[in-house]
C-alpha cells in the first residue's frame, strides 16, 4: 500500500518514554520510536526531520518514526516475519542496533533477539531463520548515515564498507558454508576472524580461508 507520511519535519514538542510530538505547521504528530531515536530528537534545538513508517490497524494508524534509514528498514523487514508486528519490531530495536540485529541473524543467536521485551525463544528462532535470506539487503543498510537531525550508529565487528560490499561478501560467504554443513555460529565467527584481518579478500579467498580457520579449531 502507498504509504501516506513519508517524513516529517518539525520541533519537538513533548517527549516521554515511546513517543514524541512533533509541530508541524501547527499540527502535532505523535510518533512512536525508540528509546535512542527519542533521546536524539530531544536534544535537537530546531527543527528536526524524521523519516516515519505509518502502521494501519483496525482500531488506529500509528506513526513511527526513525532518524536513520538502517533502523526503518530493519523496522519494516522484522514485521515481515509472521507473529513480529509493530510492538515487537519496535522492541527489538529498543534492545539491538540494525548491525547488531545483523550480527545476531548471521550467527543464529536467538537468545540475543530474545532480549528484547515481549519476544520469545520461538519468535527470535523464527525472525532469525526467515531474514536470514534477506540479511545481504539489511546488512548493506546498517552502516548507512542518519539524517541531518540524527545520531551516530552503533559499531559492530561485522566489517562493512561505505557501499555494503563486505556485508555483502559475508553474507556470501555464510550461506555457502552453512549450505557445506557448518553451523551458523561457527561459520559466523570463522568468516569474521578472516575479514577483520584481511577486509578485501574475495568472495572464494574468504570462504577457503574459513575454511582454513574452521579446519584447524577442530
Amino acid at each position: 500500500a502507498e504509504k501516506v507520511i513519508a517524513t516529517l519535519t518539525g520541533r519537538i514538542t513533548h517527549t516521554d518514554l515511546a513517543h514524541v510530538i512533533i509541530d508541524v505547521q501547527g499540527v502535532g504528530y505523535l510518533v512512536h520510536a525508540t528509546g535512542k531515536t527519542i533521546s536524539t530528537l530531544a536534544q535537537a534545538d530546531k527543527a528536526v526531520t524524521i523519516l516515519t513508517e505509518m502502521v494501519v490497524r483496525e482500531d488506529a494508524m500509528l506513526l513511527y518514526g526513525f532518524t536513520r534509514a538502517d533502523e526503518k528498514q530493519a523496522f519494516i523487514l522484522l514485521q515481515t516475519v509472521q507473529g513480529v508486528g509493530a510492538k515487537a519490531a519496535l522492541s527489538i530495536l529498543n534492545t539491538l542496533s540494525p548491525n547488531e540485529l545483523v550480527q545476531a541473524i548471521m550467527a543464529g543467536d536467538k537468545a540475543m533477539v530474545s532480549r528484547a521485551d515481549g519476544v520469545g525463544p520461538k519468535i527470535a528462532l523464527r525472525i532469525i531463520n526467515e531474514l536470514a535470506q534477506n540479511i545481504t539487503g539489511l546488512s548493506a543498510a546498517a552502516g548507512s548515515a542518519p539524517l541531518a537531525s540524527g545520531g551516530g550508529g552503533a559499531g559492530g565487528t561485522v566489517p562493512a564498507g561505505n557501499d555494503g560490499s563486505e556485508h555483502a561478501v559475508f553474507g556470501d560467504a555464510l550461506s555457502a558454508l552453512v549450505n557445506l554443513g557448518y553451523s551458523r555460529s561457527e561459520a559466523f565467527s570463522a568468516i569474521s576472524a578472516v575479514l577483520n584481518t584481511e577486509p578485501d579478500l574475495s568472495l572464494s579467498d574468504v570462504i577457503a580461508q574459513a575454511l582454513k580457520t574452521m579446519g584447524a579449531a577442530r
